[in-house]
């Protein structure tokens, strides 16, 4: 099966020029509440560049805070374990709900499981996964991925919801009333979390100091799983250590108003040990990680807290939606991850790009985002995984932007073809032409301006 590129996927989105408008604009929302949430904070600069350092201090010790981590969780009574990729972690995972004989289990959001297809994996061996994460739900319902890291259904309209939930749960057709969907998930969820044995939850931050971990949600749902299962299942990227629990007030301070403009998380949920007569696990996986901290112009991305701020202020995001980067983590951080993991299968994503900055304005956490994109632009095109079409292209300009003379005849012969035969240029095989309006064309360049004005 072919898997479409970004610019492909892309050009489905934004076929539908109705809700491409309104992705647009609601996502800019999210990022204007950003914007005036920061604003209440004066020292919001100070605590950026104080986050950035505990990771970049973090990163360079990373061995041994994963090693304090181990001995006080274990000391906590939390079982730990380590997988080196996603196969090892997934199987770690079902190993746990194999001994307990569950055959269903309830998850609260995870990027790190939808990374390692956890999903798919645990239904091929029989297991009945139930998200519970309203918005991951309604994807699941779907059999759709999320599009998004925070506001994993932000792509769908209540509209969309609506007939999702006539078609699984039996609402009423045509209802699209939020408050009363809202309470027909709540229902439905009800009776999972009462009988599931084993929950699934994501990581936010691992406290080495404490052997602790804090679990971040707006709904509660990993708290409902966690404390009525009989087993907890953390799972964790080996990046989201931090080394002491003081460091949380520098974080948590910077991850809601940057996600979602909110003051704070409604639940910042710290999971010590497991209440008697419960298990609890973390695992704890590498996937790639450790080859991207080896990376000088890449090891940055590894500080990401996953709050989504540079999705919702990136203008090829919001205009052409996350299912267009055919990867879990969409978005500019998503486009620095993806080629990590495979080259040949993400060489477009780092080009879904403007190199406008807006990302590594907004980050939390200091990543020079644009940069590292830029980064992964060289360092494809000197491997040729880039499209001939593309590479045939850049050395032509690069050829022509060499030879001042060269330059000079194809801008006047370009400004004469603009004006006499436009339609050698504006036609389907100008990708530029598409969804634009070429301009029209000056009477001089900007060299013959100059030297005709210079006096």
């Amino acid at each position: 099966m072919h898997m479409l590129s970004h610019a492909e996927a892309s050009e489905k989105f934004i076929a539908n020029q109705e809700r491409t408008d309104w992705h647009d604009d609601t996502l800019w929302f999210v990022r204007a509440k950003r914007d005036k949430a920061s604003k209440l904070i004066p020292e919001w600069e100070a605590l950026r560049e104080h986050a950035s350092q505990i990771k970049e201090h973090m990163l360079s010790n990373l061995p041994q805070y994963l090693l304090e981590f181990e001995v006080n969780a274990q000391a906590n009574g939390i079982q730990v374990h380590w997988a080196k990729d996603a196969h090892e972690h997934n199987e770690i995972v079902y190993s746990i709900i194999q001994k307990h004989g569950d055959k269903a289990l309830v998850k609260s959001k995870s990027m790190l499981t939808e990374e390692c297809h956890l999903n798919a994996f645990l239904e091929q061996k029989g297991i009945d996964v139930v998200d519970t994460d309203l918005g991951e739900r309604i994807v699941q319902f779907r059999n759709e991925v999320p599009s998004h890291i925070v506001l994993p259904a932000i792509h769908l309209k209540k509209e969309d919801v609506g007939e999702t939930f006539h078609q699984h749960l039996g609402t009423p057709k045509g209802n699209k009333d939020p408050q009363f969907l809202t309470e027909a998930a709540r229902i439905h969820l009800r009776e999972k979390f009462l009988a599931a044995k084993v929950a699934i939850t994501g990581v936010n931050f691992a406290v080495a100091e404490t052997g602790e971990f804090v679990v971040c949600t707006n709904e509660g749902n990993a708290d409902m799983g966690a404390h009525l299962s009989e087993v907890h299942i953390a799972c964790m990227g080996i990046e989201k250590i931090i080394p002491k629990r003081q460091d949380l007030g520098v974080f948590l301070r910077l991850l809601a108003r940057s996600a979602t403009g909110q003051l704070i998380t409604t639940y910042s949920s710290h999971f010590a040990k497991p209440r008697e007569g419960q298990e609890m696990h973390i695992v704890l996986v590498d996937n790639g990680r450790s080859r991207q901290l080896a990376r000088e112009e890449f090891r940055n991305s590894l500080k990401c807290i996953r709050c989504a701020a540079c999705f919702n202020t990136c203008p090829v995001y919001r205009r052409s939606g996350g299912h267009s980067y055919h990867q879990p983590v969409a978005g500019p951080i998503g486009s620095i991850l993806a080629p990590n993991f495979d080259k040949k299968a993400n060489v477009d994503l780092p080009f879904a790009s403007t190199l406008c900055g807006s990302c590594s304005n907004v980050c939390p956490v200091k990543i020079n985002i644009h940069e590292q994109l830029w980064f992964w632009r060289q360092d494809l095109m000197k491997e040729g995984l880039a499209p001939a079409g593309k590479v045939i292209s850049m050395k032509l300009m690069a050829w022509v932007l060499s030879n001042p003379s060269l330059f000079k005849w194809a801008g006047a012969m370009g400004r004469k073809v603009i004006s006499w035969a436009p339609w050698l240029v504006n036609n389907g095989l100008n990708p530029w032409y598409k969804q634009r309006e070429m301009p029209e064309a000056p009477k001089q360049s900007f060299q013959e301006w100059y030297k005709s004005n210079r006096s």
